[in-house]
């Protein structure tokens, strides 16, 4: 991921970055200084600029767009597709939302209790049997493979809450206001996740998503003689060109998976450029933003930073509470393992909605709402177990993250009508990549490293390591 100069340095020996972009688009009827509401959901019409996508070669053999030079790009699942789209073959936003069923925009506060029951359910038991196993075999070091396995387990189950708060975040669960915040505020606090400074900044990458100044977190590094490239050159050169991506591959998966989440909240960690480094605990920038009227916390969102911040303080004194009374193994044990996990899960599908070899970025003269949230790719996340159960326990969000992209109004249980929708009257630009999410995520990994821009797009470049990708 593309760390901010200043919290690579912070972050000190994590300083190998990288890939990709969530941002959600801006737009070019964004030049109107409409302020982001506090829920993100799909603006009326955004509308769709007219410019063509520039190209350096010939319409592609489907007619559906024009392809680029294609040296040095390795081809996803996707097979290109979101590379030979132009910019006149979006629908307007007003296009799309004619096509879904006006049901899918109306969340049903019994049906969003029921979910948010079975993921809690879930959660409790698998927390009640790791009490029950804490006071039979302990938390020593020896026992470390278990708690790993019940991280796992547990972590897996509680994610569920996890998108439920963030439903909540988008206005997606309930109707009435205070019941919605009152189950995200605490949920999100309990995970240590700030509600308001996090719907804020969601908001923000919802609006620029694959926006290469503007996006919220995975926005790339764009290729330069000192960079991520380079570091990925010299791992080859001194391991061998196998061996060696796949030892800067590693690091990639551990920055991601296990720094990510907090880099990002804390230093604004691949967040756009243009807003400077960011905290999502204190309102101001941390350095002085290219772009100041693009503050991520502008207005009476610095109130609700530190109301937020009330949640989080809550939490970290019950945990240093319970730490001192019954120790810090125990915590880390039945908390801090799936904490962890959860976090994992966070970082894995957001970087894989956004993000592939052939998934381009763009800047503010060809970036659009609509181009940008069409740009989220949905995966088979129901075949990463024989029966689904991940895909279901974590409420679709990556296998329907399209619609929700377009618009996250949309309640996850009405979301596969939506993408049902989309992807039968839009079958040209819906993106959804079959590759197993193992793979794709190695292949991310390995290839999402830096950009360079050719045309109206910023691609990954990944000259002469095409056959190891």
């Amino acid at each position: 991921m593309a760390f901010h100069r200043l919290a690579v340095s912070v972050l000190a020996a994590l300083s190998i970055s990288s890939t990709d972009a969530f941002a959600p688009g801006s737009l070019k009827t964004a030049r109107t200084n409409n302020a982001l509401r506090m829920v993100a959901t799909t603006p009326a019409d955004l509308g769709i600029g007219t410019d063509s996508d520039v190209s350096n070669g010939e319409k592609d053999q489907d007619g559906t767009g024009a392809m680029m030079d294609l040296t040095g790009i390795t081809f996803s699942g996707l097979k290109g597709k979101a590379l030979s789209i132009q910019a006149e073959d979006f629908p307007k936003s007003k296009e799309i939302k004619a096509i879904i069923p006006k049901d899918c925009f109306k969340p049903e506060t019994a049906k969003s209790l029921g979910y948010l029951s079975v993921s809690t359910v879930g959660t409790a038991i698998c927390t009640a049997v790791g009490i029950n196993m804490a006071s039979v075999i302990g938390t020593g070091i020896f026992t470390l493979p278990i708690w790993s396995a019940y991280a796992a387990v547990t972590g897996t189950v509680a994610m569920g809450l996890w998108v439920l708060a963030h439903e909540c975040g988008h206005g997606a669960f309930s109707k009435d206001r205070k019941l919605q915040d009152t189950v995200g505020y605490v949920i999100h606090s309990a995970l240590l996740v700030p509600y308001y400074s996090w719907q804020r900044s969601h908001a923000v990458h919802h609006q620029y998503t694959n926006h290469m100044k503007l996006g919220e977190t995975h926005v790339p590094e764009e290729y330069s003689e000192e960079g991520a490239f380079q570091q990925r050159e010299w791992f080859m050169k001194t391991f061998g060109k196998e061996k060696g991506i796949q030892f800067f591959a590693s690091i990639q998966a551990f920055l991601h998976l296990l720094v990510g989440w907090p880099g990002y909240l804390l230093l604004g960690a691949t967040g756009g450029p243009d807003r400077g480094m960011t905290n999502h605990y204190y309102p101001n920038p941390l350095t002085e933003p290219p772009r100041p009227n693009k503050e991520l916390f502008p207005g009476n969102w610095k109130e609700k930073v530190y109301q937020s911040d009330i949640g989080i303080a809550t939490v970290v004194g019950s945990l240093l509470t319970w730490g001192a009374c019954r120790g810090f193994g125990e915590v880390m044990a039945l908390y801090g393992g799936p904490y962890l996990v959860i976090n994992a899960w966070l970082v894995l599908y957001t970087w894989l909605q956004h993000t592939d070899t052939d998934v381009p970025h763009f800047n503010d003269d060809d970036h659009t709402f609509v181009r940008g949230a069409l740009h989220t790719i949905d995966r088979p996340y129901d075949k990463l177990d024989p029966w689904g159960a991940i895909d279901f326990l974590h409420h679709k969000i990556g296998s329907t993250h399209v619609a929700h992209h377009y618009d996250s109004g949309i309640p996850h249980y009405k979301a596969q009508v939506a993408t049902d929708a989309i992807k039968e009257n839009f079958p040209e630009i819906y993106l959804y990549d079959p590759t197993p999410i193992p793979q794709a995520l190695w292949r991310v990994c390995k290839g999402c490293v830096a950009v360079e821009k050719r045309g109206d797009k910023y691609v990954w470049k990944n000259n002469g390591v095409e056959d190891l990708l």
